[in-house]
């Protein structure tokens, strides 16, 4: 793989657009390099699928080809983390579960649960902080399908 970057263009349902840098890896295949701010059901390293719709466009998202076996969170810390000592553990605390995090600003992140880490560990210890998070990769109706607060089998 190439040093090489392009932007990849996603778009979620409802028209929100954001672009993450991806390498080539030739025949329309980009492994995701960035973590995803808004979109649904990808994570850093995922192989997609993106071609331009209109030529010297941002190529777009088609499909996701594979997964990476990393999973995405998202976390709102109120009061930020470089205004209070409280919101700066717990980031501290995700990365010694073995969680990567990138800041949009010091209030929201995005959390990297690379494959070794336990989904349910760190989703209990999110829920424990009393701070607004979510699910992202795999969404909670992924994990929820019938919509139950019942753990997902397997």
């Amino acid at each position: 793989m190439t040093n090489e970057q392009v932007k990849v263009k996603l778009t979620d349902d409802h028209g929100n657009v954001e672009t993450l840098w991806a390498h080539p890896l030739g025949n329309d295949l980009y492994r995701l390099d960035n973590y995803p701010w808004y979109a649904y059901r990808v994570s850093c390293g995922d192989i997609i699928e993106a071609r331009p719709s209109e030529p010297g466009d941002f190529r777009e998202l088609v499909r996701v080809v594979e997964k990476s076996g990393n999973r995405t969170l998202r976390l709102s810390l109120t009061p930020p983390a470089d205004k209070a000592s409280e919101s700066q553990a717990i980031l501290d605390r995700l990365r010694e579960l073995g969680c990567e995090y990138e800041g949009a600003n010091p209030g929201y992140f995005a959390i990297n649960l690379p494959p070794p880490v336990n989904l349910h560990v760190v989703r209990d210890f999110l829920t424990s902080t009393g701070q607004q998070w979510e699910y992202a990769d795999p969404t909670y109706e992924d994990l929820f399908p019938d919509n139950s607060e019942c753990e997902p089998a397997g």
